[in-house]
């Protein structure tokens, strides 16, 4: 019987894909791992690789469509066979047969995996979770496979690096029980209100919606709108801004960019590469801020990874920088250019917009002297970078002019304190107005 390909997840918080191209058109013959289709996630755009092998029988979505997570999009089977069945199910009539494994593939987050199984001597598992597993040193004997046929995919391996690396948080969901159920009438009592609130706004947001064009959210700017109103409404946000004198920075840069233009290199050093290093040793002389909430406990971070805000077509996305406190200015410069520039045609892969360990949004270069970020969670904090501006300052009794930068940092107020964010700002201040801090 034909097999059903269904659209995957393909980053770790996509809920629906754009399918923008299909690889194969019916009729043609694919292998296990070849490229079926292009989708776009809420990240970047994708290959979907085909888990069977055979003839490519139908193709059910058209390109251009958005497809739900766990949706069929195509049947692989043998030349010649019948689908009526298989369709049949898939239109609303008994469900095929061969759907059932791939429904709970689409599950995200199933109860339990089925275990790996073994057609004949071989344990199947998909290229994407090999390459993951290789890269981890994680050995797939033991990794319940949740694909077709008991095949281990990406999410199988991503949930087994994390279960080795954070302890599961049921104790504090078990603890968190009684006072849900205490909230519960609370809820109750609130559904009139914001039904009556709902209805009374309906007919102006209708009005406004007639009035201009309506315009479909993408899977990017559908998952942003999620997660910061996820990050804004449970992590309660507290902010602390300083004046940081960006005056012997900007001479070191000038000077080192000077040195690399006489030298013919392709490096040009930014504020915010500067900017990013600063982040990182101040994560290192304050790591309670290199931390992240975990529900009932706290992660320590051993490593500084850091999360570039990328402005791109239809929303952001912020890279990671990695082991930032290791790299030197030019090694982050190189980094964040290639892939700011790869991100804007949603080329990245999702290992390079995962992980980090803390954010800088720097809005800068658009002329915005002060702002606060929202938290990307479950990082403890977020630096918002404004431009460096020239004003007159006071010097002993003269007033001269200088260079000078505002940042302000946005704290989980869950897993850090207003004064562990004060020794950051601190730390951040003194690597920036002794640079030379960052070249050594």
């Amino acid at each position: 019987m034909a097999d059903i390909v269904t659209m995957l997840a393909l980053s770790p918080t996509m809920e629906e894909g754009l399918l923008v191209r299909w690889a194969k058109a019916e009729g043609d013959a694919v292998d296990e791992g070849e490229v079926l289709a292009e989708v776009e996630t809420d990240k970047a755009a994708m290959e979907l690789e085909s888990f069977f092998e055979g003839t490519v029988l139908k193709l059910l979505v058209k390109a251009g469509s958005p497809v739900k997570v766990g949706a069929p999009i195509a049947l692989i089977g043998a030349p010649g066979e019948d689908l009526a069945a298989i369709l049949a199910g898939l239109s609303g009539g008994a469900p095929a047969p061969a759907a059932a494994p791939l429904a709970a593939e689409a599950q995200a987050a199933a109860p339990e995996a089925a275990p790996a199984q073994a057609e004949g001597q071989r344990r199947f598992s998909s290229p994407v979770a090999r390459n993951i597993a290789r890269q981890n040193n994680l050995e797939l004997t033991d990794v319940p496979g949740s694909g077709p046929h008991g095949r281990i995919i990406k999410r199988d391996v991503e949930a087994a690096l994390q279960a080795l690396a954070v302890a599961p948080a049921a104790p504090a969901a078990q603890a968190a029980a009684p006072v849900a159920q205490a909230a519960a009438p609370v809820a109750q009592a609130a559904a009139p209100v914001a039904q009556a609130a709902a209805q009374a706004a309906a007919p102006a947001a209708q009005a406004a919606a007639a009035s201009g064009q309506v315009t479909p959210l993408t899977p990017m700017r559908k998952t942003i709108a999620g997660r910061m109103l996820t990050s804004w409404t449970s992590a309660p946000h507290f902010a602390l801004s300083t004046e940081i004198d960006m005056g012997p920075a900007m001479a070191l840069r000038a000077t080192l960019n000077a040195g690399l233009a006489a030298a013919e290199s392709d490096v040009k050093l930014s504020v915010n590469d500067m900017v990013i290093k600063a982040c990182a040793l101040a994560l290192r002389q304050v790591p309670e801020m290199n931390v992240a909430w975990g529900g009932d406990h706290i992660v320590q971070h051993d490593s500084v990874h850091i999360g570039v805000a990328v402005a791109i077509e239809g929303g952001l996305i912020t890279p990671v920088v990695r082991d930032a406190d290791s790299r030197s200015l030019g090694a982050i410069s190189a980094a964040v250019r290639d892939m700011a520039a790869r991100a804007q045609i949603k080329k990245l892969k999702p290992e390079e917009y995962s992980g980090s360990t803390f954010s800088v949004s720097n809005l800068g270069m658009y002329g915005v002297t002060h702002f606060q970020a929202i938290l990307n969670p479950p990082e403890a904090g977020i630096l918002a970078v404004g431009a460096v501006v020239k004003k007159p300052v006071v010097q002993g009794d003269a007033v001269v002019p200088g260079q000078r930068m505002e940042v302000t940092l946005s704290c989980d107020h869950r897993s850090s304190d207003g004064a562990v964010g004060a020794r950051f700002l601190q730390a951040l201040k003194r690597a920036l107005e002794n640079p030379a801090t960052l070249v050594v």
